[in-house]
């Protein structure tokens, strides 16, 4: 399917709804998405994660739903899920700082944004304006700075996912690019730095459609990275390659982790997705791409763990270890945030409060709900790497 149409089956689902220098050979893991009969693990998160905990202020300027778009070394910037705007800034304590609103149609306006990178370095943040097809940069105060078109893929451009590269560039995910989806981009005028090109025989699309007389239906299995920072290097998964890459710091290509059988073999396809990496353990899903309309359910999923130790898979539970009692976590709940590889979630005040009054919470996450009351603002749980 040619890029026009993924652009406008991606908006529809939109608006409905560690350098690994010295790998080797015997590094590289072989996953059979066919399998899903694994003998199981139960991990504890800060067993292998670090975690911290950030109570975001709250008061009558600053009440918010929580959608995290960017945590740096000094900010955090949050935004609505009902895409009024409002973009809320922080410290990195969790501190109000100042809300901006440039939401509109003029030149130095945006309709909506789906994202924001953080540029600490240059005191700059990118909205991805897809309405617009534009990249739209603002300083941290909400002065605009420029703006630019993303790549054009015939009459379509659209970065479904973009991280912050180094100084001059962007990293993105070009959702709607049959041949080289990954790029590095110019944050001074979106021209291409680098096309970066994941072999595969054929673009696959990772979506069910169901067309009928009142239009075109359309469902998709969630969100899940195509771009997961590691150590430094840049993990690039294309959901129509049999290969997961690392990007090395000099372009190359190092294969990381390679499914079977061949996507392209499978009808329907069975899709491998990544989770989350750490030193020890890389969590991914096995998604059938299969949907039921009348019920409204499908992309069933096989979850996995691998188990770089052990060198074997697992199927798992995981428990978050600041609780006093076995409070399972859902990897599900974690979305990559920044360049360092940091993920994050966010937990709701009001259920916080009520653990406390219980005595279900100790360590790091009793110290933050003790100071919480129940209409707070959500508190973000950041899953980082071990030092």
């Amino acid at each position: 399917m040619k890029g026009t149409t993924i652009f406008f089956l991606f908006i529809l689902l939109i608006t409905t709804g560690c350098k690994r220098q010295n790998q080797t050979t015997d590094d590289l893991i072989t996953v059979d998405i066919t399998k899903n009969s694994f003998p199981k693990k139960e991990l504890v998160l800060q067993d292998f994660m670090d975690v911290e905990y950030i109570p975001l202020e709250t008061n009558d300027d600053f009440v918010n739903q929580g959608f995290v778009q960017a945590v740096g070394e000094k900010f955090i910037i949050v935004a609505n899920y009902r895409k009024d705007g409002d973009i809320f800034v922080y410290d990195r304590t969790g501190r109000a700082i100042r809300k901006i609103n440039r939401q509109g149609q003029g030149g130095e306006e945006y309709i909506s944004f789906t994202s924001i990178t953080l540029d600490e370095e240059n005191n700059e943040m990118f909205l991805n304006d897809h309405w617009a097809r534009k990249i739209k940069v603002y300083d941290l105060e909400g002065n605009f700075k420029r703006s630019f078109k993303q790549k054009q893929e015939g009459n379509t451009q659209f970065y479904g996912q973009i991280f912050n590269y180094d100084k001059e560039n962007l990293i993105c995910y070009d959702e709607c690019n049959d041949d080289i989806p990954f790029l590095l981009v110019s944050k001074q005028n979106g021209s291409i730095t680098k096309e970066i090109k994941t072999p595969f025989k054929e673009k696959k699309l990772f979506i069910q459609l169901l067309r009928h007389e009142g239009g075109t239906r359309a469902a998709g299995p969630g969100e899940y990275s195509r771009v997961t920072p590691f150590k430094g290097n840049w993990i690039l998964l294309e959901p129509s390659s049999d290969t997961i890459y690392t990007l090395m710091p000099d372009y190359s290509l190092r294969p990381f982790i390679v499914r079977t059988p061949p996507v392209h073999t499978m009808n329907p396809e069975s899709f491998l997705t990544l989770k989350l990496v750490s030193d020890r353990y890389y969590f991914m899903e096995s998604i059938k791409n299969v949907y039921d309309f009348s019920k409204e359910e499908g992309f069933p999923r096989t979850y996995l763990v691998y188990d770089t130790q052990e060198k074997d898979f697992f199927r798992y539970i995981i428990y978050n270890g600041d609780y006093s009692y076995k409070k399972e976590f859902y990897m599900s709940m974690l979305t990559p945030i920044n360049s360092k590889g940091e993920l994050w979630a966010t937990l709701n005040a009001f259920e916080l409060c009520r653990d406390y009054e219980k005595g279900k919470l100790k360590g790091k996450l009793k110290e933050v709900a003790a100071t919480l009351e129940e209409d707070d603002n959500r508190v973000i749980m950041l899953v980082k790497h071990k030092k």
